[in-house]
Parts: structure tokens; C-alpha cells; sequence
């Protein structure tokens, strides 16, 4: 079993991000387990609170989950064409302390996905996060590439993803990014 975590980079309980997430979550892909995971409960960055008060629980949490995954799905909103504050915060505080980067982030595969209002995707928040995953050392899968646009006439009020088009692109997505975790 290839397990994949999808991490949504929105804190809004209808984002689109989300509503892709969910979806991911939802297919039946055989030998491959999707688990989302959101960015509540973590706190702005702050040397001070890290020195004070050591790793917010919230944020060890994640760690564990990136550490266990055999994949990791970024799916990033894009915030004046970049990558969203909260999003680039939680990276963040998961590479404290600055030693155990590469045991949590080195080598493991990343795959980056996103949804927005616009026409264009994702494309400039998902470039954006490259050099911050290089950094990392992590081994991004350039094979595929979803950049859903125009998301308001695809997810309902809710953000659940309602059409079939992208839910068979974000299909192959995750099962050819599977297949290159779990290889």
C-alpha cells in the first residue's frame, strides 16, 4: 500500500484546495491510500516561542504524518502569485529543529497540485514552492501536472470537487504520483 499525504494549503472551510483534497481522498485507487491533513492549530513562526516553548503539537503532528507518508501531495492555493503565508509558515516550522530536515524531508517524493479562481491555475504558487522543496531535499515527481482554473464552476458552495473532468485528470494525477512514491 502507497500512502500519500495531502496536505491543503487553505485554511477556509469551503476552499477549493480542500474540496481537492477530499476528492483525492474519496478514489478508489487500488494500493494507494490518500490521507488529507490541514494547517489549523499552527502558529506563526517565532524563534523565541520555538526556544521558549519547544515544537507546537500541531506541528509535530504534521511532522509525523510527512515523516510516515510515502508521498507527499502539496496542494497550494495561489495567494498574489505565490505560495499562501500559512502554507510557507507550516514548511517552515516542520524544518525546526534545522537537524532532523533531512530525516523528515530528504528523499521523500512531493507532487504539487492546486485550484483557483483564475485562468491559469496554480502555476505561479506551484513554481514558487520548487526551490523551497529543493532546499528540503526532496524528490519532486515533474511527470504530471494539475492545474485546476476557473474552480468556482467546478466545486459546489461547500468545496466539494462536482465535475468529472477534473476528477479523472486528478485521478491519473495521484495514481501516477503513487506509483512514483511507492516505486
Amino acid at each position: 500500500m502507497t500512502h500519500i499525504l495531502a496536505i491543503s494549503g487553505s485554511l477556509r472551510k469551503a476552499s477549493y484546495n480542500s474540496g481537492l483534497v477530499r476528492a483525492a481522498e474519496a478514489l478508489a485507487l487500488e494500493g494507494v491510500q490518500v490521507t488529507g491533513m490541514a494547517l489549523h492549530g499552527i502558529p506563526l513562526y517565532d524563534g523565541d516561542v520555538e526556544a521558549a516553548e519547544g515544537i507546537p503539537a500541531a506541528v509535530t503532528a504534521l511532522k509525523d504524518a510527512i515523516r510516515a507518508a510515502d508521498g507527499v501531495l502539496l496542494v497550494t492555493p495561489e495567494y498574489n502569485n505565490g505560495i499562501p503565508g500559512v502554507f510557507k509558515n507550516a514548511v517552515d516550522w516542520t524544518s525546526r529543529p534545522a537537524s532532523e530536515i533531512g530525516e523528515i524531508f530528504g528523499g521523500k517524493p512531493v507532487a504539487i497540485i492546486g485550484a483557483s479562481l483564475g485562468g491559469f491555475g496554480t502555476i505561479l504558487s506551484q513554481n514558487h514552492w520548487l526551490p523551497v522543496i529543493r532546499t528540503l531535499g526532496m524528490r519532486p515527481w515533474f511527470e504530471g501536472r494539475l492545474l485546476v482554473s476557473r474552480a468556482s464552476g467546478l466545486f459546489d458552495s461547500e468545496g466539494n470537487l462536482t465535475d468529472d473532468e477534473t476528477r479523472k485528470k486528478l485521478s491519473d494525477f495521484v495514481a501516477g504520483f503513487a506509483a512514483f512514491a511507492g516505486a
